[in-house]
């Protein structure tokens, strides 16, 4: 990397203009003009009585696949000029077309799924058994299924028209309340304000005062917004519940269980092991809490580093050293990684009018995908950037494969991304150049296991505390903050001084209208991919070539075939998530180990 790489993201190449892009009023226009072809063709077709009649329904299946393909085009790229510029109302108003547009697809496929669902079982086998169908057998499977769980097709189209002004709407008014935050922040002497993005990097400086003063401020802010937050919580809530209760389903969580191909069986294996293993954690943030002087850690210590002289990265430095260290695993990634760098796929400036935190999304039509994150130069900016990377090194193995195929769950979607952050924060501990870094090192890579292991854990009990009360009426901003940290005090087993009760509020995660329990996915994720990086260490250089073709099924399978096939394991068992949380366990022992001397000074 001989010249200073690019931090702002090129969206030219895919619709030059940006919101004002006739390129891209021409594709809308062209697409809703394709999915009202689409619409009139599925209402007209009749449920098949025999193979030939199945047959006909090909081109219906070709056609869903290109408007879902364009749809994703559509969606990511009028998302990136949101995130980009939270001022830009003319990607505001495109996001609401583009809404309208999913909402769309959504009824068409409804109607579509209902046909499916009608086929006598007989003629179901022998088409989904031909040739040409055989390789959506999976996806066809499922969509047959939960359409004999859901209202008739009426009824769900009718709900999802709904959905667009009411369920999505509530969700795209939380992005305005994000954009309105604004916290002053003093440097060099002067007062400026910052967005919320920029803000809540300050939350992991450093300097304790800098970050405990920002703590105040931010949640002054967001209690000053929480009222607004309160009303669109419940008001998400409430649609997802009383559409549940509609489709006949009682539990909150069958939803996100499906949708992440998973059973409650494998989740609650998952969270018994980690319930077990959290006393160590507590050893640790108790160890931690000694180190910076402290009698116990608040909430902004838990992240906070072992060091105040740990110095800034800079956005090429970080580079470097995530294709070098992705180099060490498998040159395909690295060579996925520079190329990403190079083309300006990332937007990573630190500047104000930038949305919070950091995404991964896809370009289906073009093949590309596009990075953002907001890069301030810490030891966690540098982790998003390669967990970002691990997300879009996913997506592009996916390439080849029917576009239906490659809607891979959050949960296995998670695994690629933190096994990216995994690869660098090991290796880059093992080259550690004294004890000292070393020790530094450690510590962000513990962090994970903090993160994973009781933050997620707090957000998933919260959640589902959340809905168990809403069920009973409308919640104010204090029972909601009240229901945070209660979920915040177990998932973390007393061990802070001090929490953060309007966590709920400026979570962006909660108010996601895509993905239900935006929580356990992630620590799902984290500990597969951690049991997955445990096969690396055993088998070496071979077996990323087994980690591709994982990931390569991972839209084509539950969690639990996936684990089966690929790695000859049973994820309802503890064994395969006793050995990924045993290696993390392995780090804290060492932290203890080489801190021991440390705390009794």
């Amino acid at each position: 990397m001989n010249k200073p790489l690019q931090q702002t993201w090129d969206l030219e190449s895919i619709f030059s203009g940006g919101s004002h892009s006739p390129e891209f009023a021409a594709f809308l226009s062209s697409l809703e003009k394709e999915m009202k072809e689409l619409r009139t063709v599925v209402v007209g077709a009749k449920v098949p009585a025999d193979l030939k009649g199945a047959e006909s329904l090909e081109h219906i299946l070709t056609k869903l696949e290109s408007s879902a393909a364009k749809l994703s085009e559509a969606g990511s790229f009028v998302g990136c000029l949101a995130a980009q510029d939270q001022n830009d109302k003319k990607a505001i108003q495109l996001s609401g077309r583009v809404t309208t547009m999913y909402a769309d697809l959504q009824s068409i496929s409804t109607t579509f799924d209902n046909l499916l669902r009608g086929i006598d079982d007989t003629v179901w086998e022998a088409w989904t058994s031909t040739s040409k169908v055989k390789p959506y057998q999976f996806i066809l499977n499922e969509s047959r299924d939960l359409a004999r769980e859901k209202m008739n097709p009426e009824m769900e189209s009718l709900a999802l028209e709904l959905a667009i002004d009411g369920y999505h709407g509530w969700g795209e008014f939380y992005d305005t309340i994000v954009s309105k935050i604004q916290i002053p922040f003093e440097e060099d002497g002067k007062t400026k304000m910052l967005s919320a993005g920029q803000a809540h990097n300050q939350l992991h400086n450093p300097n304790r005062e800098i970050r405990q003063d920002m703590f105040e401020k931010w949640e002054k802010a967001w209690t000053e917004a929480g009222d607004y937050c309160a009303d669109t919580l419940n008001h998400l809530a409430g649609f997802r519940l009383k559409l549940y209760a509609n489709r006949g389903w009682d539990d909150v969580l069958k939803e996100p269980l499906a949708i992440n191909r998973m059973s409650r069986e494998t989740l609650d294996t998952m969270w018994a092991v980690i319930q077990d293993a959290k006393p160590m954690v507590v050893q640790y943030l108790n160890r931690k809490a000694k180190l910076l002087g402290l009698d116990g850690l608040s909430w902004t210590d838990v992240e906070a580093p072992i060091r105040t002289s740990v110095s800034k990265v800079t956005y090429d430095e970080a580079a470097e050293t995530i294709v070098e260290q992705f180099g060490k695993f498998s040159s395909r990634l690295a060579e996925f990684s520079q190329m990403a760098f190079d083309k300006s796929w990332i937007e990573a400036e630190d500047r104000p009018g930038k949305r919070p935190g950091g995404f991964c999304t896809s370009f289906q039509e073009s093949n590309q995908t596009r990075i953002f994150m907001t890069f301030g130069g810490t030891a966690s900016n540098v982790s998003t950037l390669a967990h970002e990377l691990g997300h879009a090194y996913h997506q592009f193995l996916m390439k080849g494969l029917p576009v239906l195929n490659q809607n891979y769950a959050m949960n296995v979607a998670e695994t690629a991304s933190t096994f990216a952050e995994m690869i660098v924060a090991d290796a880059l501990v093992k080259s550690a150049k004294n004890e000292e870094e070393k020790l530094a090192l450690l510590e962000e890579k513990i962090q994970n296991s903090v993160a994973f292991f009781m933050n997620i854990h707090a957000r998933f009990l919260f959640e589902t505390r959340f809905y168990d009360k809403r069920k009973e009426g409308l919640l104010n901003q204090e029972e909601i903050s009240d229901l945070m940290e209660e979920a915040q005090k177990e998932a973390y087993c007393g061990a802070l001084t001090t929490y953060h009760p309007h966590f709920w509020a400026s979570k962006l995660h909660f108010y996601s209208t895509g993905v239900p329990f935006y929580n356990f996915p992630y620590t799902f994720g984290y500990l597969f991919s951690t049991g997955l990086y445990v096969r690396a260490l055993e088998e070496g250089s071979p077996f990323a070539d087994k980690y591709d073709a994982l990931l390569r099924d991972t839209g084509i399978m539950t969690v639990e075939e996936l684990a089966k096939k690929h790695l000859d394991v049973d994820l309802t068992q503890r064994d395969f998530w006793q050995s990924a949380v045993d290696m993390c366990l392995a780090d804290i022992g060492e932290f203890l180990q080489m801190t021991e001397h440390l705390a009794l000074i």
